[in-house]
């Protein structure tokens, strides 16, 4: 499984289905979404600022999180950002791999 962090805001129709419906309305309606995709809503939270909404969630792999990235984006009423997250073993096994690379030079 995957995890990632979505930060999202409403825009003003999205607001007017939120006010309409209610939050643990649109929680249990996103949960219920990454259930039927084969994952797990780990947190959701409504905030106050730039963006209204952050939520992790844990999906079988990229796809899948790009199918509901598609989806929910699509529908005009929510703006998202999907972010990636990795595990500390993730890092750990990402230190271990050789890669070759070269600084640009910047001396003349």
């Amino acid at each position: 499984m995957s995890k990632y962090l979505i930060e999202a805001s409403y825009t003003a129709e999205g607001v007017k289905g939120l006010m309409k419906q209610g939050g643990t309305a649109r929680r249990a309606m996103v949960q219920k979404m990454v259930e039927s995709l084969g994952g797990r809503l780990e947190m959701f939270y409504f905030a106050f600022g730039e963006k209204d909404v952050y939520l992790i969630f844990d999906v079988p792999d990229n796809p899948t999180a790009a199918a509901i990235s598609l989806a929910v984006g699509g529908t005009g009423a929510i703006r998202m950002r999907t972010i990636v997250l990795l595990t500390l073993e993730e890092i750990d096994q990402a230190m271990k791999k050789p890669v070759q690379y070269e600084p640009p030079r910047w001396e003349v």
